[in-house]
C-alpha cells in the first residue's frame, strides 16, 4: 500500500491536541441532525467541509448557506470542497468554484480533495494554492491526498490529509519519515469502518503518527459504493467525550 513508507513514528508531546476535521456531511436537508450537532458547545472542531453538489453547485443553496452561517457564527471554520480529481481538473475550474464558495457561502478556506501526490504535479498545486490565498485572505488550505505525498507539498498548504481509507488498512499503516519534521497540526487522518471497541487504538495510532486532526466513523464505503462520511458515526458522543477528556494524550 502506498502509505506504508516507513516505520518511523512521531514522538508524543504534551502539547498534542486532537480535534475533528469533518470531511463533509450530506446535504443539510438529508442530514439535519449531523449539521445541528456540530454547533454543540465543547465539540473539538478544527474545521468542517461544505460540499454542496460535488462543489459549490450552480446556484446558491439557502439550506447550505444557513448551515454554514450557523457554524461560522459558532466560531467554526468552514472549508469549501474542491475536487482536483488527481490533477485532471484545470486551474480555471478550481478557481471558478472557489470564487462561488466565497461569494455564496463566505467560506474560510478549502479542502482540495483528491489532490495529486507526485513531485511533477507540485508546481501546479502550488500555483492553485497561491491563487486561493489571493482570492480569500487568510484562507485555510487542506490538501486531500489521502496518502503520503512528495514531501514538498507540506510547504504548500496548512495541512495535508496523509491517510484516508478503511480501518483494515489504518491499523497496520506506518508514517512517512519526513513527517517528523513537522508538528502534528499539519496532518489529518480520515478513517472509516472503525469499530467502537477500537476507538482508543485508532486514537493512539493517530497520535503516534503525528496527526492531530482526525475523523473516525463506524460507517463503511461498502466497497466504494457509498460515501462513509455523509452521516455521523454511531459513537459520536463517545468519541467527542474521549477527545474532550484527553484520552488520546
Amino acid at each position: 500500500m502506498p502509505h506504508l513508507t516507513s516505520t518511523t513514528t512521531y514522538s508524543p508531546s504534551t502539547a498534542f491536541r486532537t480535534r475533528f476535521g469533518i470531511p463533509g456531511y450530506a446535504h443539510p436537508l438529508v442530514a439535519p441532525t449531523e449539521w445541528a450537532g456540530l454547533t454543540r458547545p465543547g465539540t473539538p472542531l478544527h474545521w468542517v467541509v461544505l460540499n454542496v453538489a460535488d462543489g459549490p453547485g450552480s446556484r446558491p443553496d439557502p439550506h447550505c448557506l444557513e448551515a454554514a452561517g450557523r457554524l461560522r457564527n459558532a466560531g467554526v471554520r468552514v472549508l469549501g470542497h474542491l475536487d482536483a480529481t488527481f490533477g485532471a481538473r484545470t486551474f480555471g475550474e478550481l478557481i471558478s468554484d472557489a470564487h462561488r464558495y466565497i461569494d455564496w457561502y463566505r467560506v474560510d478556506g478549502f479542502l482540495l480533495d483528491r489532490c495529486p501526490t507526485e513531485r511533477t504535479s507540485l508546481p501546479e498545486i502550488r500555483r492553485t494554492v497561491t491563487t486561493l490565498r489571493a482570492v480569500r485572505d487568510d484562507a485555510h488550505i487542506v490538501l486531500g491526498h489521502g496518502t503520503h505525498p512528495y514531501p514538498g507539498y507540506a510547504e504548500t498548504a496548512d495541512q495535508l490529509v496523509t491517510f484516508s481509507g478503511p480501518w483494515s488498512d489504518y491499523r497496520w499503516s506506518q508514517v512517512a519519515e519526513w513527517t517528523a519534521d513537522y508538528p502534528p497540526d499539519r496532518f489529518c487522518h480520515f478513517v472509516h469502518g472503525v469499530p467502537g471497541p477500537h476507538l482508543d487504538e485508532a486514537l493512539r495510532i493517530a497520535r503516534w503518527q503525528g496527526a492531530s486532526t482526525i475523523y473516525f466513523t463506524d460507517h463503511t464505503d461498502r466497497g466504494g459504493r457509498v460515501d462513509p462520511w455523509e452521516t455521523m458515526p454511531g459513537y459520536w458522543d463517545d468519541i467527542v467525550s474521549r477527545i474532550g477528556t484527553g484520552v488520546s494524550e
